[in-house]
Formats: structure tokens, C-alpha cells, sequence
């Protein structure tokens, strides 16, 4: 995890918040660096943690993940972390080679099926994170790696939002944990069925975190700018959501945050 990010989020894994719905939302740039931000930052914690990961193979966020300071591997092996790789489970359901576990279908059946249905999904995420009676795990946790490949596999902007609500239902209100998702947008793509769900999703979100590539171009010393949404709106109808900017700087075990022009190459 990122100290500075923890800083300007006011969060600590000591005091992790719970109920909260989390939306990483990237433009023109790679917001990846939040999901391994968050992955560590909720194992530290001693939460029980649920990744979708749809987007790169175990052995990568692992490897990221040592970097950081922590290991998916031993993560998995004392019942913290659920891993669903899912381009591991795609590959298998269009070859024919996944097999059915313990009498339940494979999360992703969808893609294999006409129906856009995700109840298989949603069914794998609660039964992973409902607590068994020796579990001693903080509050769950959903991470999702990247909603936006649901759509890219069959599934419709509506099966996607039903997901999400069943999930914020079961995971932040009933088991008192947290979810976070990674979407992709562009503003000026004509996807129009991404936009749609990415609309909602802000809509919905107790805190958004919108990184987006220079409208300049490419820059050695700031990697792009991040966008701080905390919605307060959601609580209190008359009051406006507080928001704060920061460029930021992507480093090998690190990322460092700073206000827009105070980088240390211009300084």
C-alpha cells in the first residue's frame, strides 16, 4: 500500500471504514496502481478479501504484491484471500475444461450461456466472504479487477448493475465490509454501454478515486492526475461532494502524490 495515498484518504489498516462502496475509475491512463494499493492495504488489515480479477493472472498481482510487502501466496493459504482468476475461468469454460466444483457452476457461467446472468458471480462472492464460525477476519472485502471486462465478455450494462447492487446489499450492508471496483471510461468513447454503468456507479459511490492521463501528453516526472471524490451529497442532500486534486508520479515500490505544478522537477 501507498502511505502518502493513505494520508489523503485519512485511512489507516488499523482502522479500516466499513459499509463503504469504493469506484477506481481510470481515463486515458492505467489506474491498476489503486487496485494494488487497496489489495494490500485490506490484507494488512486482517479483512477477508474477495478479488475478481479479471483483468491479469494470479502471478502478476502477486508479484506487484510483494513489492509492497505482501504475499497473495500465504494470503490464499490461511483462508484470507478468495482469488477468482478469471482469465484462467474463461479460457476453461470456452475450451470446455472447467470442471464443476462441489456441485456449483463455474462464477463466470454466463459467458457460456444466452442469458446475461451473474448470479453465479454474486453466489461466489457471498458464499466466500459470509463468515464460518472460526473465522476471525475483519470485515470482508469485494475487489473487483476491472467491471468493465464483464461487458466485454457478454454481460449487459443492467446484469452488471444488478450485480453490483446485490453485492453492496450482501457485502457493506449485511456484513458490514466494503467493496472496491476498477471501471475504464472515456468520455469521448462511443461505448456507450461502459459509459452507462460507469454513470451509475459514480452515482452510487461513497468515494471515487477518477485517475486521468496529462491532457498534455507524456511526462517523466508526473504520470497523470487524481481526482479525490468524496460524496458527501449522499448524506447530506444540501451539501456538495468534497474534492481534491493531486498529480501523482508512479514509482517501482512507491507512488508519490503532490499539488498540480509543485512537482519536484519544476520546483
Amino acid at each position: 500500500m501507498f502511505a502518502e495515498l493513505n494520508e489523503l484518504l485519512d485511512a489507516s489498516p488499523q482502522r479500516p471504514e466499513t459499509g463503504k462502496f469504493t469506484l477506481l475509475r481510470d481515463t486515458r491512463t492505467d489506474g491498476s496502481f489503486l487496485v494494488h494499493h487497496f489489495l494490500s492495504f485490506y490484507l494488512r488489515a486482517g479483512c477477508k478479501v474477495c478479488f475478481v480479477a479479471l483483468l491479469q493472472s494470479f502471478s502478476h498481482y502477486n508479484i506487484v504484491a510483494q513489492k509492497l510487502g505482501v504475499s497473495l501466496t500465504a494470503a490464499k493459504e490461511r483462508g484470507q484471500l478468495v482469488f477468482l482468476e478469471g482469465l484462467k475461468s474463461c479460457l476453461d469454460l470456452l475450451f470446455g475444461e472447467e470442471e464443476e466444483q462441489s456441485g456449483q457452476p463455474s462464477p463466470l457461467q454466463f459467458i457460456s450461456e444466452s442469458a446475461s446472468n451473474l448470479k453465479a458471480l454474486f453466489d461466489f462472492v457471498r458464499t466466500s466472504l459470509t463468515p464460518a464460525g472460526s473465522d476471525s477476519w475483519k470485515g470482508p472485502v469485494l475487489l473487483v479487477d476491472d467491471l468493465s471486462v464483464l461487458l466485454s465478455l457478454g454481460a449487459t450494462p443492467v446484469a452488471v448493475l444488478d450485480f453490483i447492487h446485490y453485492c453492496r446489499v450482501a457485502v457493506c450492508s449485511q456484513l458490514k465490509g466494503n467493496i472496491v471496483v476498477l471501471v475504464h471510461s472515456n468520455e469521448d468513447s462511443e461505448d456507450e454501454e461502459n459509459e452507462l454503468v460507469v454513470n451509475s456507479l459514480c452515482h452510487h459511490s461513497d468515494l471515487i478515486l477518477w485517475v486521468e492521463g496529462l491532457a498534455t501528453g507524456f511526462c517523466k516526472d508526473v504520470h497523470g492526475q487524481i481526482k479525490i471524490i468524496r460524496r458527501v451529497s449522499l448524506e447530506l442532500m444540501a451539501e456538495p461532494d468534497h474534492v481534491q486534486i493531486y498529480q501523482y508520479k508512479i514509482q517501482d515500490k512507491n507512488v508519490t502524490f503532490f499539488a498540480r505544478g509543485l512537482s519536484a522537477a519544476v520546483l
